[in-house]
């Protein structure tokens, strides 16, 4: 039986789209898994729960994720609630300055949700300081989309080959 990932992510500059978009490129590469990508507005518990394995793109905002997946968690949290335990996760974060902060709260939500990491959290530094730069279309290098390719890769054979 074919497994499903499910990546689920929100993106205002484009840099955690090229992110996420990166990954499943790599997660397409092993044929026994089908791919979901779904921006976190349109995400719900269904989605969640149909899911084996999951990746969540968040930008940082403000030092934390963004105010769009902080409500598809808190509209999905309780209705997956012990009934996803133990699936695989990882994270990706475009983040202007460090990124942790969102990568913690990532973390302490899957926690909540019983889920494994299965690979460190994937922070791509923009250096986006000043507005001007917050705001504006972001481009991320070919280096960081070949990690979150590779990531996506190794999410994907994982899943196929029953490692995770």
């Amino acid at each position: 039986m074919q497994k499903k990932l499910l990546v689920v992510y929100h993106s205002m500059t484009g840099g955690t789209a090229q992110m996420a978009q990166a990954l499943l490129a790599g997660a397409a590469t092993e044929s026994g898994v089908a791919t979901r990508l779904l921006r976190a507005g349109e995400a719900g518990p269904a989605d969640v729960l149909a899911a084996d394995g999951y990746v969540f793109a968040t930008p940082e905002n403000l030092a934390a994720v963004s105010g769009v997946m902080k409500d598809f968690f808190d509209r999905c949290y309780y209705p997956a609630l012990d009934q996803i335990n133990g699936r695989p996760y990882a994270s990706l974060i475009c983040a202007g300055s460090d990124g942790q902060n969102a990568a913690r709260q990532i973390a302490r939500i899957a926690t909540g949700w019983r889920l494994r990491a299965v690979a460190e959290v994937l922070i791509v530094c923009t250096h986006a300081q000043t507005p001007e730069q917050i705001l504006a279309p972001k481009q991320i290098t070919d280096a960081d989309l070949d990690r979150c390719r590779e990531l996506g890769t190794a999410l994907a054979t994982g899943l196929a080959l029953g490692i995770y």
